[in-house]
C-alpha cells in the first residue's frame, strides 16, 4: 500500500474524534455539490446548469474528491464512494506511505516526525489548500483571495489533542 490512498475509514480507526468532527464539515460533503439541484442558486449565479449532474465531470472531480486519478483514490461514485468529498488524505497526504509506520500496539507512543518522514503532511501547508481554493473554481472570480490564516481556524475538523503525546 506504499504511496497509495487508504481512505478515511482507515484514519478513523485511530482518530475517531477527528473523523466525527470532519464528517460535519463542508469538506466531507463537497461531492454533493456536484449533484443536480444541489446549490442551485449558487450554480446559476456563476453560469453552471443547476439541473446538470456534474458527478462524472473530470474538471470538477479533483477538488470534490480525494485522490482523483491516483492509486487508491477516487475513481467514480459507483466504484469508490468512500473517496467522494475531501477527506483526511487530501490534506495530510496519502496514508499508504505512513499509516503503518507509526503504530505499534505494544508501544503506542511514537514521534510524529517518523510519520512525517514517511510522507505525513502535518500540519498541512497553505499550498495544499490552494490546490483547490484558487481562481480556477467557478465559484470565485479572478480577484479571489484565499486567506489561509482565517480559513484554517474555521477548520476542516476540530483540532483535538491526540490520545498519546507524540513528540514532534
Amino acid at each position: 500500500s506504499q504511496g497509495q490512498f487508504v481512505g478515511p475509514g482507515k484514519c478513523k480507526e485511530c482518530h475517531k474524534e477527528q473523523y466525527a468532527s470532519w464528517k460535519k464539515t463542508k469538506m466531507a460533503i463537497s461531492f454533493n455539490a456536484l449533484r443536480p439541484g444541489v446549490n442551485a442558486k449558487e450554480k446559476q449565479m456563476v453560469g453552471l446548469d443547476p439541473d446538470k449532474d456534474y458527478t462524472h465531470d473530470e474538471p470538477c472531480l479533483p477538488c470534490h474528491t480525494t485522490g482523483y486519478g491516483l492509486v487508491g483514490g477516487f475513481i467514480s461514485i459507483e466504484k469508490t464512494p468512500e473517496m467522494a468529498g475531501i477527506s483526511c488524505e487530501a490534506c495530510h497526504g496519502h496514508g499508504g506511505s505512513y499509516v503503518n509506520t507509526v503504530m505499534d500496539p505494544k508501544n503506542p507512543t511514537f514521534k510524529t516526525s517518523t510519520a512525517r518522514e514517511a510522507g505525513l503532511v502535518y500540519p498541512p501547508t497553505e499550498n495544499v489548500c490552494r490546490e483547490c481554493h484558487n481562481a480556477r473554481s467557478p465559484f470565485v472570480g479572478q480577484d479571489y483571495k484565499f486567506h489561509f490564516d482565517e480559513r484554517v481556524k474555521l477548520g476542516t475538523h476540530e483540532h483535538l489533542h491526540l490520545k498519546y503525546e507524540h513528540g514532534m
